[in-house]
């Protein structure tokens, strides 16, 4: 049943979706790059081994720079592998060349090398968030579901400038992040 709260998110999502498709790729490539050496210093000055990360898909934050990084410095990342019933297989990730496909589009690194301890940093996806360090992700309640049990963990989110609002439309489930990266003074290309 859609209520108003998911018919907004619904639009939003929409919305969201068609601007990051229509940035120009040279805004995309210097946001991307900045949101990667944002993301390492964070690593750096938290002390940060462990991290769970997502493996970007279509015109997501590109952050493979990152995790390279994180792979060249022997941190041990672990990757979602979506699973149903909105729930993650986490799995540790040892090379960007072992990936196998998963659902909806997404990768997950190949192998059973389930993941059991905790993560220092995790870093999330997602399409809109706002003033207040919720997120919006693409409906599914995978990363709400996911988060909800993370307690310790420093949790991330990251935005292009264009898609940070004033303030989301929120439901019960939904998690509140520790930080958004979302730099507005960035530059002002949504793609128009």
């Amino acid at each position: 049943m859609n209520t108003p709260i998911k018919t907004q998110k619904k639009e939003i999502r929409k919305r969201m979706l068609h601007q990051r498709d229509l940035m120009s790729m040279t805004t995309k490539t210097l946001y991307d790059r900045y949101v990667c050496k944002t993301l390492w210093q964070l690593m750096e000055q938290q002390g940060c081994q462990t991290v769970h990360t997502y493996l970007p898909m279509g015109s997501e934050i590109d952050i493979f720079p990152f995790i390279e990084q994180c792979l060249a410095h022997k941190k041990t990342v672990i990757s979602p592998q979506s699973l149903p019933k909105r729930s993650f297989k986490n799995l540790v990730l040892t090379s960007l060349q072992d990936l196998e496909p998963g659902i909806f589009g997404t990768v997950h690194p190949a192998g059973e090398r389930v993941f059991e301890g905790t993560y220092d940093l995790v870093v999330v996806p997602g399409l809109a968030c706002d003033g207040n360090r919720y997120r919006l992700g693409y409906g599914a309640g995978y990363y709400d579901t996911f988060l909800a049990n993370l307690n310790t963990s420093f949790k991330i989110g990251l935005f292009y400038p264009f898609q940070k609002m004033d303030q989301l439309p929120k439901e019960p489930h939904d998690v509140r992040l520790d930080e958004v990266l979302c730099d507005i003074n960035f530059g002002d290309d949504t793609g128009k």
